[in-house]
């Protein structure tokens, strides 16, 4: 609403850094969000959740968590909600912080809730009257098409890095009495990577664009830039080691990080395989259901 708008946005907007958290994914809820558990039950003036959340970036140390619950298990995805919850509430803990492939300096870790209570207009989009289930799933899905783009351009900035890396490497590596990218084998190679990345990166802008014109993404194009973005970076990072051949593969050169750093763009925000169902779907007029 607009009053919640007034109310949270500006905490972002400060000198002061804040840390924000979305919070869908469970253990048995990855893909299928509407398998989600946690539990959102009304009680007089206040919501109280109950339930895991896992793989949450900034999970437990953000100032804001955007949790999603489901408030009647029987409804699927009509019955699911999200839910701001300010740090220091009590019943919201942090549980183990994962150690991973890549993306070390992001923070995932598990949350807790604990009979967490908050306030009636916690719940987004929250007016009286309104019903338990708010936007439901339509808002969770929403909210994905229109941060997807955001991945997908982080995606595009791991393969420019690698890209330019591996280029400046090829330019100044001589074998057999020249420079290595004299040679076709490796210059088709970084050719490709240049190509696939202006493609992610100008699919990205695109998306971005329909977003702030407002206009909608009739084939799901924030999916569809996030997807290509997402594989780009994956392929980029990867071509990039076998350019540096040998020394791709050690630590000394940040292109091994970045091919760990990669992998995530394929996962996090929808899978691969759930942004290829998901621009299946819009483009067969099936939307995202």
């Amino acid at each position: 609403t607009e009053e919640q708008k007034k109310k949270w946005i500006p905490m972002f907007c400060g000198d002061d850094v804040k840390i924000g958290a979305m919070a869908l994914t469970e253990p048995e809820a990855g893909s299928d969000a509407q398998a989600v558990k946690t539990i959102a039950r009304q009680e007089g003036d206040s919501w109280v959740l109950s339930g895991k959340k896992c793989f949450i970036t900034n999970g437990g140390i953000a100032d804001l968590h955007v949790v999603f619950a489901t408030t009647d298990p029987s409804l699927g995805w009509a019955g699911l909600a999200a839910f701001v919850i300010e740090a220091g509430t009590p019943g919201l803990t942090m549980g183990k912080k994962e150690k991973k492939l890549g993306v070390r300096a992001s923070h995932t870790a598990e949350l807790f809730l604990d009979d967490c209570r908050i306030p009636l207009e916690n719940q987004l989009g929250f007016t009286p009257g309104s019903g338990p289930s708010g936007f439901g799933a339509l808002g969770a899905l929403k909210m994905l098409e229109h941060t997807r783009p955001g991945v997908g351009i982080a995606a595009v900035g791991v393969a420019r890095a690698a890209y330019e890396f591996a280029l400046d490497y090829a330019q100044k590596r001589v074998q057999f009495g020249k420079p290595i990218i004299t040679k076709q084998a490796i210059s088709f190679v970084l050719a490709d990577m240049a190509t696939s990345i202006d493609a992610a990166r100008l699919l990205c802008w695109r998306a971005g664009w329909l977003q702030r014109e407002n206009l909608p993404m009739r084939n799901a194009e924030g999916s569809m830039a996030k997807l290509f973005a997402g594989d780009t970076a994956m392929a980029v990072t990867t071509q990039a080691v076998q350019v540096l051949g040998g020394y791709g593969y050690m630590k000394d050169f940040p292109v091994e990080k970045w091919m760990r750093d990669a992998k995530i763009y394929q996962i996090w925000e929808g899978t691969a395989e759930i942004q290829r169902l998901v621009v299946s779907r819009a483009i067969a007029g099936r939307g995202f259901f």
